[in-house]
């Protein structure tokens, strides 16, 4: 803000010395309020198309076994209240539901769409594919075609189908609970295995390298950071749950290693 303001205010001064300096530093504050106002309302599209394409896509995969059923129409009625929805967002929210649901519905289009006004930025993407993992696996288990669909979902709004494994994994290891962080503390092979994925590492990867991956994904899943970049607040929840599950992952790794050391 002080740098508009010095900026506008010395480039006035230097054309008309007191009466330009003063005209220069209102340009400058001018120039700052459209800069904040442009970047508040880039920030609005972004939310509300996230909300209105995250509920059109999770129609689309509620039916990708061929009927939405009514635990699936339940799943939905339970996120619009998770994410805490307003009257506003929430009749929007069903609207787009059941868009995504129609026999018509351009699933490509729509991804697309998404992937256009949130600038590509894959930390929005990925937070996006996780809404679609933790809605199909309401129940408890996600069916052939709608890892399919997830898959062609991560496709097209190019993250790698990686990202699918892993958010599969990340799910499983909160559907399993903390209970502890290694095999002696009741944590399957397929546990551990989810750890590697989790944070995106082969098991033979080095010690430096699980550590780098760990900060990378916690960099990069940080709620704060993720808000900045257009994340709806009503979503942060859902944020802190990714970093837990990429945490507990690391730790669970981590005491692997000094067992078997």
């Amino acid at each position: 803000m002080r740098f508009a303001l010095i900026v506008g205010g010395l480039l006035g001064y230097a054309f008309g010395k007191l009466p330009g300096l003063l005209i220069g530093a209102a340009i400058g504050a001018l120039f700052l309020n459209f800069m904040k106002g442009h970047l508040f309302g880039k920030l609005q599209k972004i939310q509300a198309g996230f909300v209105e394409s995250v509920f059109a896509v999770m129609g689309a995969l509620c039916k990708a076994d061929g009927v939405v059923s009514r635990d699936e129409i339940q799943m939905a009625e339970t996120m619009f209240a998770r994410f805490r929805l307003n009257e506003d967002q929430k009749a929007k929210a069903k609207a787009a539901f059941n868009r995504g649901k129609a026999p018509d519905f351009d699933l490509d289009a729509e991804l697309n769409h998404f992937l256009h006004i949130s600038g590509g930025q894959p930390a929005l993407l990925k937070m996006f594919l996780q809404v679609q993992v933790s809605a199909v696996a309401a129940d408890g288990v996600i069916h052939p075609a709608e890892h399919e669909m997830l898959v062609r979902t991560a496709r097209v709004l190019r993250l790698p189908e990686s990202q699918v494994d892993q958010l599969e994994a990340m799910l499983r290891g909160a559907h399993a609970g903390h209970a502890g962080a290694g095999p002696s503390h009741g944590q399957t092979t397929q546990q551990i295995d989810d750890s590697y994925k989790v944070l995106g590492v082969s098991p033979s990867a080095s010690d430096a390298e699980i550590k780098k991956a760990f900060r990378k994904q916690m960099s990069e899943n940080h709620p704060d950071k993720l808000a900045g970049k257009g994340l709806p607040e009503s979503m942060r929840e859902m944020a802190e749950e990714r970093t837990q599950e990429i945490s507990h992952a690391y730790d669970v790794i981590k005491d692997i290693r000094k067992k078997s050391a």
